[in-house]
């Protein structure tokens, strides 16, 4: 049953993707369209939707600093958000149970409020999906994105532990007290796996059973328990290859999830049209993302593409109504709602966030109305005089460009990347580079590029250097232009676009490899 569960998934998967868009509109689509079948969930199904879950709150952890979650633009507009929306929410579904329309007549004021709360959330996979594929992950959107759902998972959590009755027990205090004192035998043992098969071994031991399983035991939420474990990891050094090695089958589960999202729906007419009227109040709850990061200083794109990652309804809703459900505070039809509503907002908020720059700059005149004058460190002007020659994205590649180049012309290459940590990094060994987001249009027009000739994009997502190429070119520049390549198709779309040159590192690995031993054995 499951293979031809993941079959239609394939097939739906691959002719959204044909279209542009993500797959993961096709898995939904496929869900709904087995649903409408006859098909229903399984045992087998359920329990992979739930270690795609895990994995990934595991992954979310891994790159995540408790710095960025007590920050003010974090978790302020996180609080008010979910406490304006669920109010909003609940309010208005009141309004409509005046009115005697279906299912929203069932409702009291407390069951309207818990239903609230449930479409208060966003989506975390959702979000990891689509700025995983935008190479955002380590971007001040998508950092200010995750860190709001982590404070939104925080709040589920809680809401869950208080109305399942499931207190932590004796253990937990031993958990948490244990777990720093475990850490340093962590780090060994994740040093001594190396770089092999043991490394994924690794990450799906500790994200689900000394993560799911022991918070599980302790009586706390085993998703919260990946994301604190993986958390414990975040500043190891291989932390990064780490979640790298989790990544393919991490996202073979998810399909799982997005599956069962169509294939659990109850598809009455009802709850498909009370679902429509839920989709359509949406923009409100975006409007508030982007209103609330706003105030706390965050540049109008800045908020606009955090709000555009969290526009749509979430997983943890379905749980909440689940929960609502099971002591009859709503019916199961609510249960229905929810997942055509999620399903929705993801098919709506996929085409959304891949355009996200271009109605950003038809939008950015009037955004900057409402930008506040005073601009978080993160987020200064970037000074390039002088510069003749400039690197964006600084890892290997990168890297070794700027230590090549400099060699020579010391003072005219300057590094750029989106990491802080990795900046951090570079300064302390003496090369320049500056923190700022390639893709970002503001960027560019903060930007004398007058003197530069040569920009030299070594991003290593494909769609960040697209991104990056279509605003340098928006902005003006004249310049040579070169990127790197997973792929010969990959060069094909840069130089269609106007690149001069491009570098295939796959191809390219081999002759540098083969150009070093041939200079060692004939020097």
């Amino acid at each position: 049953m499951e293979l031809i569960y993941f079959a239609t998934a394939f097939v739906c998967g691959f002719a959204v993707y044909q279209l542009k868009l993500p797959p993961l509109i096709g898995f939904l689509l496929a869900g709904f369209a087995l649903n409408l079948y006859g098909y229903k969930t399984t045992e087998l199904l359920n329990t992979l939707a739930s270690l795609g879950v895990t994995l990934l709150l595991f992954s979310i952890g891994l790159k995540l600093k408790v710095s960025n979650l007590i920050k003010p633009q974090v978790w302020a507009p996180a609080s008010i958000h979910i406490v304006l929306s669920s109010t909003l929410f609940s309010a208005f579904m009141l309004l409509l149970g005046a009115l005697a329309l279906p299912l929203f007549d069932q409702l009291t004021w407390q069951s309207a409020l818990l239903v609230g709360f449930a479409f208060s959330f966003s989506s975390t996979v959702f979000a990891v999906k689509v700025l995983e594929e935008r190479g955002e992950m380590a971007s001040l959107h998508g950092k200010i994105a995750i860190g709001i759902l982590v404070m939104q998972d925080i709040f589920a959590v809680i809401f869950l532990a208080i109305s399942t009755g499931k207190a932590p027990n004796m253990w937990a205090l031993a958990l948490l007290i244990g777990l720093p004192v475990l850490r340093p035998l962590m780090f060994w043992v994740l040093n001594r796996s190396k770089h092999g098969e043991l490394l994924p071994l690794f990450g799906f031991f500790f994200a689900l059973v000394l993560g799911y399983q022991a918070f599980e035991f302790a009586g706390l939420k085993g998703d919260l328990g990946a994301l604190i474990i993986g958390m414990m990891f975040a500043s190891h050094k291989k932390a990064g290859e780490l979640s790298k090695s989790l990544l393919n089958l991490k996202d073979i589960l998810l399909v799982g999830f997005f599956l069962n999202i169509g294939l659990n729906a109850e598809l009455t007419t009802h709850a498909v049209l009370v679902a429509m009227v839920i989709v359509f109040v949406l923009p409100i709850k975006v409007a508030l993302y982007y209103v609330l990061t706003n105030l706390f200083k965050l540049r109008a794109r800045t908020s606009l593409l955090s709000a555009f990652s969290l526009s749509n309804y979430s997983e943890f809703g379905l749980i909440v109504c689940a929960v609502a459900a099971s002591s009859n505070m709503i019916t199961s039809e609510w249960l229905a709602v929810m997942a055509i509503a999620v399903s929705v907002t993801f098919i709506l908020a996929s085409p959304l966030n891949k355009r996200s720059n271009e109605i950003y700059v038809k939008l950015e005149n009037w955004l900057l109305k409402f930008e506040s004058d005073t601009r978080l460190a993160e987020e200064l002007p970037v000074n390039l005089n002088d510069t003749k020659i400039v690197i964006f994205g600084m890892g290997r590649i990168g890297t070794g460009a700027y230590e090549t180049i400099s060699q020579t012309h010391p003072n005219l290459v300057a590094g750029i990347d989106i990491k802080p940590d990795v900046v951090e990094k570079h300064i302390k060994r003496g090369r320049r580079v500056l923190i700022a987001d390639a893709t970002d249009p503001d960027f560019w027009q903060r930007v004398n590029h007058s003197h530069v000739g040569m920009v030299m994009l070594a991003m290593p997502k494909h769609m960040q250097n697209i991104f990056a190429l279509e605003q340098l070119r928006a902005s003006g520049y004249q310049g040579q232009v070169t990127a790197i390549a997973n792929y010969p198709d990959q060069q094909k779309e840069l130089e269609d676009m106007g690149v001069d040159s491009t570098y295939n590192f796959y191809l390219e690995a081999g002759s540098g490899f083969a150009e070093h031993v041939k200079q060692k054995l004939f020097s």
